[in-house]
């Protein structure tokens, strides 16, 4: 993508703020979050940064040709703390900002889904697979999917919705500013590298497909340049459990920290997740570049540095 105007929704957070950075180097880059779960300090000086929620009635959507919406209470336990605000930023906060890009002239669309409406899987998902939402976080992704459906064949608008699969990036990239809500790999890392033991839900065998944060801004990027309309899948289709995951931390770090195996506290779980990327794959070329192994690495060397 070359010299387009966009909006980042959610850009001061985790992954807003790695697309928001990477596009500003050939584009005019807007990023708005209401810092709920953001931090300006994550943005380069060249985005241009808006302090507003996606709710908000007056939003910047002059002249945008590609509106990123990454705005979300984006985890099952943020939303169960406060549903009601959960449905009304992921669902309302959607409509609200295609809505307003729309009537500003906006046809391009690429929005964050999730992989968690597939359930416990340890084969690879695939887009037209039976999903369902067990929780309301669930539920509300669904939802802009649904939306997403009515602003194309109403509107004729183009809406990518990409279903993530385990972001992560690390505490040394634009992580540590989620604390609890970071992905499995920043908090292990960083607790094993000051000595403390990660708590592992059950005997530790759950599965993640995990992707490293600059493939998903990659298939991000990959997805607006070519209009992609529909559900698409980005994950490695590979997956690792997490006493896997704490045996490479301590292999990097050279260390030797014990888990700590505790009972599930969560009503809805998803045990194990795996991606089929194959569709993204043949509409764009895009492919995953950055091993676990080598994802594990980087997120550790800033511990060992």
């Amino acid at each position: 993508m070359n010299g387009k105007r966009v909006l980042v929704t959610g850009g001061a957070g985790f992954i807003g703020s790695n697309l928001a950075n990477h596009l500003a180097a050939a584009n005019d880059v807007v990023a708005i979050d209401d810092l709920y779960l953001g931090t300006p300090e994550n943005l380069d000086s060249s985005v241009e940064f808006h302090d507003v929620s996606v709710l908000d009635d007056d939003l910047p959507t002059e002249d945008v040709d590609v509106v990123f919406h990454l705005a979300a209470l984006s985890s099952y336990t943020m939303h169960e703390e406060n549903p009601t605000k959960g449905a009304r930023v992921n669902i309302e906060g959607f409509v609200n900002t295609v809505e307003q890009a729309r009537d500003d002239g906006c046809e391009t669309v690429v929005y964050a889904s999730t992989s968690s409406i597939y359930g416990s899987r340890t084969e690879p998902s695939p887009e037209n697979m039976p999903v369902e939402a067990r929780t309301g976080y669930e539920a509300s992704k669904l939802a802009r999917e649904r939306y997403a459906e009515y602003f194309h064949h109403h509107y004729d608008m183009q809406l990518a919705g990409l279903r993530f699969f385990s972001v992560y990036q690390g505490f040394g990239g634009a992580e540590a500013h989620k604390g609890e809500f970071a992905n499995t790999v920043a908090q292990f890392a960083d607790k094993i590298a000051s000595g403390e033991r990660p708590e592992l839900f059950g005997d530790g065998s759950q599965t993640r497909d995990f992707t490293h944060v600059d493939d998903i801004v990659r298939g991000i990027e990959l997805a607006a340049d070519n209009r992609l309309q529909g559900i698409y899948n980005l994950g490695t289709g590979e997956s690792y459990s997490f006493n896997t995951m704490v045996e490479m931390i301590n292999d990097v770090l050279g260390t030797d920290v014990e888990p700590e195996y505790i009972e599930n506290p969560l009503d809805a779980y998803v045990h194990d997740t795996m991606a089929d990327y194959e569709k993204i794959h043949e509409a764009t070329g895009w492919e995953p570049e950055i091993s676990f192994e080598e994802g594990v690495e980087r997120v550790c060397k800033p511990y060992l540095d």
